[in-house]
């Protein structure tokens, strides 16, 4: 097939370039096609006349968002819309990559794709906005929602910690925040399944099994060899952050479940891989 990849060179990005390159003729974009430009992207698509566009372009700074309202909603929604406008008029499918922010955990238990979003955050309005454009301006749809992503490339959680360990004595971590790490590298795989099964509709993709971003770190520094700093749990209150987060934001891969797809392997196996153990 032929696939254009928005966001290339982003964690996703990069792992969707990696797991994708050798079946399939890609077209990757990032910073050169800005997605807020409805023309431009219209354009581009018809040019190439992909048969898939896989949109991973996204403004993902969770706190930045609150602060930058207009970049939130024109990236992630009037983005994912100009997307969404090019693959209607040239018959392609879109994938959408979406979050577990949309979600206020609320709910105390795995969140399916049959629930109802309710977000907590601009990140998170910005998000369900971009699902609703795609999902009521297309048929041939992908969204596939996933959470506390990591990879080899990008900033990201566990890259942070390890960068931390190296500069403190000790962590302080929230430990009342719980969600399902997902590899970037593993969500490329699943896209890459999805995508040639034309299997559409709306998916949570995560590695399987939750923890607390405590938790997560305290993994992090054990298969990263730094099990030896100090790490302290602390409360979401004390750390005081612009965007609310939903204390419970674990995801059930269901659809994946219902479809037969083959299931995503735990967080703990992803992350290990991550570090090569």
């Amino acid at each position: 097939m032929k696939i254009i990849v928005t966001g290339a060179s982003g964690q996703l990005g990069c792992d969707l370039t990696k797991v994708l390159e050798s079946e399939h003729n890609l077209f990757l974009f990032d910073i050169d096609l800005d997605v807020t430009d409805a023309k431009k992207v219209l354009k581009t698509a018809k040019e190439i006349s992909p048969d898939v566009v896989i949109h991973s372009a996204a403004y993902t700074d969770v706190d930045g968002c609150e602060s930058n309202q207009d970049i939130a909603y024109n990236v992630n929604a009037i983005g994912a819309q100009n997307v969404a406008i090019a693959c209607n008029e040239i018959n392609a499918a879109m994938v959408y990559v979406s979050t577990d922010f949309i979600f206020d955990g609320a709910k105390k238990e795995p969140y399916i794709e049959f629930d109802n979003p309710n977000p907590l955050s601009v990140y998170g309005c910005s998000k369900l906005a971009g699902e609703y454009f795609v999902s009521h301006l297309l048929n041939k749809y992908y969204i596939c929602r996933t959470a506390w992503l990591y990879g080899k490339n990008g900033k990201n959680f566990v890259k942070t910690i390890l960068k931390l360990a190296d500069e403190k004595d000790e962590l302080k971590v929230v430990n009342d925040q719980f969600g399902s790490p997902t590899y970037s590298f593993d969500l490329a795989q699943k896209i890459g399944e999805l995508v040639k099964e034309n299997a559409y509709g709306i998916y949570h993709t995560t590695n399987s099994g939750s923890c607390s971003w405590f938790e997560f770190a305290r993994k992090i520094l054990e298969f990263g060899g730094k099990d030896n700093v100090k790490i302290s749990p602390i409360s979401s209150d004390e750390l005081d952050r612009p965007a609310k987060r939903p204390f419970y934001s674990v995801l059930r891969n269901y659809c994946l479940e219902l479809k037969k797809f083959s299931p995503m392997r735990s967080y703990e196996e992803a992350l290990r891989d991550y570090f090569g153990k």
